[in-house]
């Protein structure tokens, strides 16, 4: 260790922190003044041209969005008031492969959704699973490199994924759901889909909670085996797009039941796991699931490119009565995926049809490339010309007191915080027989690529013995070790 270089920044001047953000405390929010953050953010985001860096391959469909039940004594969002229909437009995609890729490869899958509301847009930005494989953004473009090519021979290496992994405890969970059956879903149609985060939400009255959104798939979970899903990748890689366009066109639209989970806000200080962390479910038996409404896909796009390459997600559009949660995965989003649109499909992207609000916009931004709206003087504010001007009542309540030393480290631990435990009981508590020996073979067939060393198959066999002894002897056989 000693003999290692300092890490630095692109101008050579050391790097703070390899692993943690900046932050008001060990759970607060992040600070723009982390400029390494943001450096790593920006350039991350401008690695790839054009296509997106991570999410290319994907496609989407329209839909409406129908709340039936009410919920507005959590928040005022009015796309979230009973009887409110909404129109959306989803894109589902697979996490780390190129525009060519296949559907069908083991991954994540991307589970992003654009509702075009009265209040400007609100969009979703989440995956086919409910947590994720890092909790600090610090970590995000190591861990994408590590699912991207190398540099030197320009192949995918299994090995650098492993030594990611095992190096990283907190990704146990999100590497459990991959290594199951889940991690090759039968269609984007027979997966559920998550917010992923914990998000604020609050009322009319100023009332805060703590949500999770669930979107449990109407049509049941359906997912290939390993072989099953190798086979289509072999035979047509775009197994995924085509189903979900053919399913629209014949008449046959996919639905979602709409459900949230709701925190009070004063609960989540002393909660037994951490609420913010991205890497931690909320158990159903703490916090059960509340049905809202459902939405359905029922219109496929006329051009790809320009419907579903160019549509544009962000975590930072909320609309009144929904804000961001000091999730430092989240607070990172909400720099990160807007500045990669400015970068992939220009500065005013918001003004392309599919990802134009459909409410008036009244915005001071002018100009730049590719720019087609008109805007009147008074371009600046404030102004003594009847330009538009702001109404902060309308986000009375998202407000919350924090406090902290300005600190890099690792978030404070709640009473029953570990990277293993919850792992664990999807081993224990969730997994059939069945699940449990697929879940075996695929990390051992993921673990045996050629690139793989024996001393990182140890490794591989060690992070799964920390989840569960079974688990790990399971592999450990699989791999031919001791």
């Amino acid at each position: 260790m000693t003999n290692r270089p300092i890490t630095t920044d692109d101008s050579g001047v050391p790097a703070p922190s390899d692993h943690h953000s900046l932050s008001v405390g060990p759970n607060g929010p992040l600070l723009l003044q982390d400029h390494y953050l943001i450096q790593k953010m920006a350039h991350f985001n401008r690695e790839r041209v054009p296509e997106r860096v991570v999410h290319a391959k994907g496609g989407g469909a329209h839909g409406i969005l129908r709340i039936t039940e009410d919920v507005s004594q959590f928040t005022k969002a009015g796309l979230f008031q009973k009887g409110k229909e909404t129109p959306l437009f989803v894109r589902f995609s697979t996490v780390a492969g190129e525009l060519g890729s296949a559907d069908t490869a083991r991954d994540p899958r991307g589970f992003a959704i654009k509702f075009y509301t009265e209040e400007g847009n609100y969009d979703i930005v989440g995956n086919n699973t409910p947590i994720f494989f890092i909790r600090d953004p610090q970590k995000f473009s190591d861990f994408i490199h590590t699912q991207k090519r190398r540099a030197d021979n320009h192949l995918h290496d299994h090995n650098n994924q492993w030594d990611f992994w095992t190096l990283q405890p907190e990704s146990a969970h999100q590497v459990s759901f991959l290594m199951t059956d889940r991690g090759t879903p039968a269609s984007w149609r027979h997966m559920h889909g998550f917010g992923s985060h914990t998000f604020l939400w609050y009322n009319a009255a100023g009332a805060k909670f703590w949500v999770k959104y669930h979107f449990k798939t109407d049509q049941g979970i359906q997912n290939f085996t390993a072989a099953e899903a190798a086979a289509l990748t072999a035979t047509d890689a775009d197994y995924h797009t085509r189903d979900l366009f053919n399913a629209i066109k014949q008449g046959d639209h996919p639905s979602w039941t709409v459900n949230v989970q709701v925190m009070p806000f004063e609960a989540a200080a002393d909660y037994r796991f951490n609420p913010f962390d991205l890497t931690k479910v909320w158990p159903h038996s703490d916090y059960p699931e509340i049905t809202i409404g459902r939405f359905t896909l029922n219109r496929n796009p006329v051009n790809y490119f320009a419907e579903v390459e160019q549509s544009s997600f962000e975590p930072a559009n909320m609309v009144p009565g929904i804000g961001p949660s000091p999730d430092k995965m989240l607070q990172g989003r909400l720099f990160s995926y807007p500045d990669a649109h400015r970068y992939r499909i220009g500065p005013n992207y918001l003004q392309l049809p599919i990802n134009q609000p459909k409410s008036p916009v009244h915005s001071y931004n002018v100009d730049g490339p590719m720019a087609y709206t008109n805007p009147q003087d008074p371009i600046y504010t404030p102004n003594s010309f009847g330009g538009p001007t702001a109404d902060p009542s309308l986000y009375e309540g998202e407000h919350y007191h924090v406090t902290g030393d300005l600190i890099r480290a690792a978030a404070g631990r709640h009473a029953e915080d570990d990277d293993y435990a919850q792992p664990r009981a999807l081993w224990e508590n969730v997994l059939s027989d069945t699940d449990r020996a697929h879940m075996v073979s695929n990390i051992v067939g993921h673990a045996s690529a050629p690139e793989v060393t024996d001393d990182m198959k140890k490794r591989v066999v060690e992070y799964w013995t920390n989840i569960h002894k079974d688990l790990g002897h399971g592999v450990s056989q699989g791999l031919g070790l001791a």
